[in-house]
């Protein structure tokens, strides 16, 4: 690889690796795209997030909240109110996840003109 990066050797410590291990997968990214845009219960979450389960979901908030992406909080009421929010930590993948959706954003385009090329 060129400038010195690091090639993608999960043995060698890889950065990407890294990420991946925290962030990757089919869900968790979507997940921090809805907490970041306003969606922090669960309820809504599951309708927001088209084909996840409630398992899935459960499984993906609580492997975040382990590794310190999100914060879950239980409210005292009845019935009772869980909402979730991102740590410092959390708030750190923001900039990811923008590009993430900067990028799908441009690849939707570029898929609509390719088949208007057609």
């Amino acid at each position: 690889m060129k400038n010195g990066q690091m090639a993608p050797d999960p043995a060698q410590d890889c950065p990407v690796t890294h990420c991946l291990q925290v962030v990757g997968g089919k869900w968790k990214p979507v997940i921090l795209f809805c907490i970041a845009g306003g969606v922090d219960r669960f309820g809504v979450m599951l309708r927001a997030i088209p084909g996840i389960t409630k398992q899935m979901l459960t499984q993906q908030l609580r492997e975040l909240e382990q590794d310190g992406i999100l914060r879950r909080t239980v409210h005292p009421v009845v019935p009772p109110k869980v909402d979730y929010d991102l740590t410092a930590r959390g708030q750190t993948l923001l900039p990811l996840i923008g590009v993430m959706r900067d990028w799908g954003l441009a690849d939707m385009q570029w898929h609509k003109g390719a088949r208007a090329a057609e």
